[in-house]
């Protein structure tokens, strides 16, 4: 089984470029109201945009995603955090670290989806037993 997210967007070229350029994903599929892109590393995490005008959507449905968040996990937030800001990404949360084990910070892409970016962090004694154990 795959399965992965399919954002709408009103800028597939722009919204494909913000994935490609930040986060290092690549083209499986490009059509102009449609791209598919997948991480070329283990686990080869993918993610796909398509137009929100695209004729495939049922009626009533034709919009930009909202109230979706995606996470990106990385080894290092703070130098990407960097990064996104010096390329001028919207951040809508400041880089922070969480008591339940994440260091992230959330920016917007080009469609209006929540980016939510985060490095794994020891938890606070309150969440460790929230955790799953490690297999």
């Amino acid at each position: 089984m795959n399965l992965y997210p399919v954002l709408q967007t009103a800028d597939v070229a722009a919204s494909a470029r913000f994935y490609r350029v930040h986060f290092g994903f690549a083209p499986t599929f490009e059509a102009d109201w449609y791209v598919s892109l997948r991480h070329p590393l283990a686990p080869h995490a993918e993610i796909a945009l398509l137009d929100s005008e695209h004729p495939s959507i049922p009626d009533g449905y034709r919009e930009r995603a909202r109230g979706t968040l995606v996470n990106i996990e990385v080894d290092d937030v703070d130098a990407l955090a960097t990064r996104l800001d010096a390329a001028g990404v919207p951040v809508v949360q400041a880089l922070r670290s969480e008591a339940f084990g994440q260091r992230h910070v959330i920016v917007r892409d080009p469609g209006g989806v929540l980016v939510d970016v985060i490095t794994e962090i020891p938890p606070s004694a309150e969440y460790v037993a929230a955790f799953a154990p490690n297999e």
